[in-house]
């Protein structure tokens, strides 16, 4: 979290206004191996995290339905609303890094052609480009951690939801059972970086993400947040044991 003018980045503390850039360069450097990565990382089970946010949302088949994804550039979540949804749903993808949307574009492009059901908007988390309550529902994957001002990024959340509206948020979180959460440390310190350096030729990067990970408030607290912002119904539920977690609001 940020405190003041500076946050942190990993485990070193910078400025707040310092963090983005240095964010924007990592995701530049994993672009092109991000959701390798990701199934590598998590021996492909973050495709059944998602795969749990989706059938939370509860997408409408038959009605209008908007929804906002965010930090999801290459299009990962964004493709599983629009399968999940009808003709009537509309999914706008909004990231931060040029790089990601290319990729997300490009993955958009081969899978839907030219589908007016689906935006890429390049945009940051802490001021959303969007009027006040334009979308049904806000989903952000393994990204909000990476926000300089995460209370911030919240209360836009908030903002550009409409009245009923739900929010939901997919993040690393503290393993809670014995012999796990330690070698969960062994890997994510020592395999992780190592993968990285394998696959993309650059280890730093996954070194940051792991330390974000470290970093990032607990669910409780995490929670809290979520509630200060306004919304109501705020719960999270833990999975892997405690590897991820999945918060909910609603704006009511």
């Amino acid at each position: 979290m940020a405190t003041g003018d500076t946050t942190h980045f990993g485990f070193e503390s910078v400025r707040t206004d310092e963090k983005q850039a240095r964010v924007n360069d990592v995701f530049h450097a994993v672009a092109r191996r991000y959701d390798l990565m990701n199934d590598l990382m998590s021996a492909g089970l973050h495709r059944a995290w998602k795969g749990d946010m989706i059938a939370a949302l509860r997408v409408p088949a038959d009605r209008p339905f908007r929804h906002l994804d965010v930090a999801g550039g290459t299009g990962d979540v964004a493709f599983r609303v629009l399968d999940a949804g009808g003709d009537a749903t509309r999914v706008t993808v909004l990231d931060i890094n040029p790089d990601m949307l290319a990729v997300g574009r490009e993955r958009a492009e081969e899978r839907y052609g030219a589908d007016p059901r689906l935006d890429f908007v390049e945009g940051n988390a802490e001021a959303l480009p969007f009027p006040d309550g334009t979308f049904d529902a806000y989903t952000i994957a393994f990204g909000i951690r990476n926000v300089p001002r995460i209370e911030v990024a919240i209360a836009e959340a908030f903002r550009v939801l409409k009245r009923g509206g739900r929010f939901l948020c997919l993040e690393f979180s503290r393993v809670d059972v014995p012999v796990l959460d330690r070698l969960y440390d062994l890997y994510s310190f020592n395999v992780i970086p190592r993968m990285g350096q394998a696959v993309t030729g650059d280890g730093e990067p996954y070194r940051y993400l792991v330390e974000s990970i470290r970093r990032f408030p607990p669910p409780g607290v995490f929670t809290d947040m979520i509630g200060q912002a306004g919304f109501r119904r705020v719960t999270h539920r833990s999975m892997t044991g405690g590897v991820v977690a999945l918060h909910s609001g609603w704006k009511l």
